[in-house]
Parts: C-alpha cells; sequence; structure tokens
C-alpha cells in the first residue's frame, strides 16, 4: 500500500509540473516533496463513480494521475465537509474530496494542504469562503465558477483559478463532472468555510 501512496504523491507532483504558470511553479517550489505517509482508513464516496467518465475527459498530462485515482479509488480515504441536512442528497452524492497532503492528507504537510475535488453533473457548490489562499487548477472542462460578485464563467481543463484570502467563490457543473486539484496556503489547512451565513469546519 505504500508503493501506492507515493505513487500518489509523485504523480500528483508531475501533473503541477506540467503547468506553465507562475502562480503554480511559485507554488511548488514552495512544498517540501518530502513528506511522511499517514496512515489512514479507506473512506469510498458515492461520487467515485464519476472517476470513469473523468478518465476519459483527462487531458494527458493528467490522466496518469487521474487513472491512478480511478484504479486506486477503495484504497483511498476521501472525504466531505458537509452532511445530507446542508445541501440535499443529490449533492452529497456527487461531492467529495481527496486530502494528498496537509494536516488530514495521505502525506503530513503542515504548512500547506492540496488534492483533488470530485462534482457530479448538474450540481452547484454554492457560495463559500475561507480564510487560506485557495489555487484550483481544474482537470476537466466545462464547469462554471464564480468568484466575489463577478457572474458564473465557464473554465476549461489545465486554467488556472486563484482565489485569495476571503473571497467568496462558487462552482456549477453542466453536462459533464469537473475534477479540480487543489492548493491551500497561507491560512488554516483546516479552516471554517462560511457559505450563506453558515460557518461550516472543512475544506473547499
Amino acid at each position: 500500500m505504500t508503493t501506492n501512496f507515493d505513487q500518489l504523491l509523485e504523480r500528483f507532483h508531475a501533473t503541477l509540473e506540467t503547468f506553465d504558470d507562475a502562480l503554480v511553479r511559485d507554488a511548488v517550489a514552495r512544498i517540501g516533496w518530502a513528506m511522511p505517509v499517514r496512515r489512514l482508513e479507506p473512506h469510498p464516496l458515492t461520487c467515485l463513480r464519476q472517476l470513469d467518465r473523468i478518465v476519459e475527459l483527462a487531458p494527458a498530462g493528467a490522466r496518469p494521475l487521474v487513472e491512478l485515482l480511478a484504479e486506486r479509488r477503495g484504497d483511498l480515504h476521501w472525504g466531505q465537509t458537509y452532511s445530507e441536512a446542508d445541501f440535499g442528497k443529490t449533492f452529497i452524492d456527487n461531492y467529495g474530496w481527496l486530502e494528498v497532503f496537509g494536516t488530514r492528507g495521505h502525506f503530513v504537510n503542515d504548512e500547506v494542504a492540496a488534492g483533488l475535488l470530485i462534482l457530479g453533473p448538474d450540481i452547484l457548490y454554492p457560495d463559500h469562503h475561507h480564510v487560506a489562499e485557495e489555487i484550483y487548477i481544474p482537470l476537466t472542462g466545462g464547469t462554471e465558477w464564480r468568484m466575489g460578485e463577478g457572474g458564473f464563467r465557464t473554465r476549461e481543463a489545465g486554467e488556472v483559478i486563484q482565489h485569495t484570502s476571503n473571497v467568496s467563490h462558487a462552482m456549477r457543473t453542466g453536462k459533464e463532472p469537473l475534477l479540480a486539484l487543489y492548493i491551500w496556503r497561507g491560512g488554516p489547512l483546516a479552516a471554517k468555510s462560511t457559505i450563506a451565513g453558515t460557518t461550516t469546519r472543512g475544506k473547499d
């Protein structure tokens, strides 16, 4: 199992290296990649059924990582910040995240957290904000993103999206699922996100 986790970190790092963007390069350079493994029990979620389609949609540079996620989905510890009581069963069945490294991830890092978010088709992730800066890179295209007071606009795979501290943001998928890589830095790594006036502990 350790070998598989090593591959997860290696492919996550390699995927980040494919993006020629100053913000991403800076983030990658600041990460200490020699991280100890944290032993976590597998925790699969209903949203993982989206991975088969996500493999088909992912760009070539991200495919090794996405294929590993799909192959080892049942071995990884997937999380959810919210419950069915928050947004309903449809949202919960189509939502989940994997922290690759951070304070709760498969690898220990107390300075930065990073991982992957899944949203199924036709899902709205409502406006929310948090103290930590967040860098998102969608690995599938077609999802609409909103930031601050702006409207929704479609982002394609490989675009780099930065949410600075406490800036409100939302996502709305279309007919295809979303897989997005994220990096949290510069704030509490298990912060409380505020959504529609409600404060909830969690990520993304």
